[in-house]
């Protein structure tokens, strides 16, 4: 029977990622967005599970190459984090943008 079929290319399936902190502590994030910008590769992601109470938070992070090895690391620059942090922002509002029209009828 048709009505059984389960269409699979409608299943949503994050990206996530098991990060560890400075203090060895280890949690898992959902990958929102990933971008290059002036030769560097930055990383948007949420804590994951969503019924986590984060609030909507997003960590930026920043790719380095240690021991041919990728990591993500935190932005130490506040000028680049800002500046960075805005491009996620702005791409990420047009990623997720609702058509108000829409939600109104």
């Amino acid at each position: 029977m048709a009505d059984n079929i389960i269409d699979n290319e409608n299943e949503y399936t994050p990206d996530l990622y098991t990060l560890v902190d400075e203090d060895g502590q280890e949690m898992t994030f959902e990958m929102l967005d990933s971008m290059e910008y002036n030769g560097e590769t930055y990383y948007a992601l949420t804590p994951y599970p969503e019924d986590l109470d984060h609030d909507g938070e997003v960590v930026i992070l920043k790719a380095i190459i240690e021991n041919d090895e990728e990591l993500m690391v935190s932005i130490e620059d506040d000028e680049e984090y800002e500046k960075i942090g805005a491009e996620f922002l702005r791409r990420i509002n047009e990623i997720f943008d609702f058509d108000d029209e829409e939600e109104e009828e």
